[in-house]
């Protein structure tokens, strides 16, 4: 899109790549009214907050596993600006995905891993590296801290039912945080190949279509 012709179609009030996450998640999850939680601090990041995530919806996903479906919002280029039009990537070019079985510790949604979600933003803005789809990350002890589970690290994956959209600020990847073992980790640091990721995915999902995390997992 043409700088001249966004500014024909938005003004400041239209929150644009928010909208077109809207309407990609609407295609999941028609008609359902997602929790949403704003920026863990209370102040947003522009207006000097500490969190750069400027939002999280939490969807409950019925499929096998049951499963609590986290999106953020704030990792690509959310609100109303003219500047960003004509790009490839939105800002960052991807928003974080992770989806959960509910953990019985948790009281509620798993504010644990919103933390996690910022702490990934501020890793991003510091480094000036980016997220994409098969990587893996260890976390350095459990992904949920004082938790007695093997789930010590992540890889990561193209959201399996949001994917990629394209957006008037330019492409968005949904990339999704898959919770993984040291064991598996270790396998994966082995070889230290994407193609490697690929395939360890690829097989989980047999199994496991969504790549739903269990903290339970063994």
């Amino acid at each position: 899109m043409e700088k001249e012709d966004y500014i024909k179609r938005f003004n400041e009030e239209d929150a644009v790549g928010w909208i077109e996450i809207d309407k990609k998640i609407d295609s999941v999850y028609p008609g359902v009214e997602p929790r949403h939680y704003g920026p863990l601090c209370g102040i947003h990041y522009m207006a000097g907050g500490t969190d750069p995530i400027d939002g999280i919806s939490v969807y409950d996903h019925k499929s096998n596993p049951e499963h609590l479906h986290l999106i953020s919002y704030g990792m690509s280029e959310i609100y109303y600006n003219p500047e960003a039009t004509g790009q490839e990537f939105s800002k960052w070019g991807f928003e974080f995905t992770f989806r959960l079985v509910p953990y019985s510790g948790d009281q509620g949604d798993p504010g644990w891993m919103m933390q996690v979600f910022n702490n990934l933003a501020r890793y991003v803005i510091k480094s000036g590296r980016w997220f994409e789809e098969n990587q893996y990350i260890p976390a350095n002890g459990p992904i949920r801290l004082d938790t007695d589970t093997a789930i010590v690290g992540f890889a990561t994956t193209l959201d399996p039912e949001l994917g990629r959209i394209a957006t008037p600020h330019g492409e968005v990847s949904f990339i999704q945080f898959v919770g993984i073992t040291q064991n598996e980790l270790d396998y994966l640091n082995e070889f230290k190949s994407v193609e490697k990721v690929a395939a360890f995915l690829e097989d989980m999902k047999k199994d496991n279509p969504f790549l739903v995390t269990d903290l339970n997992r063994k």
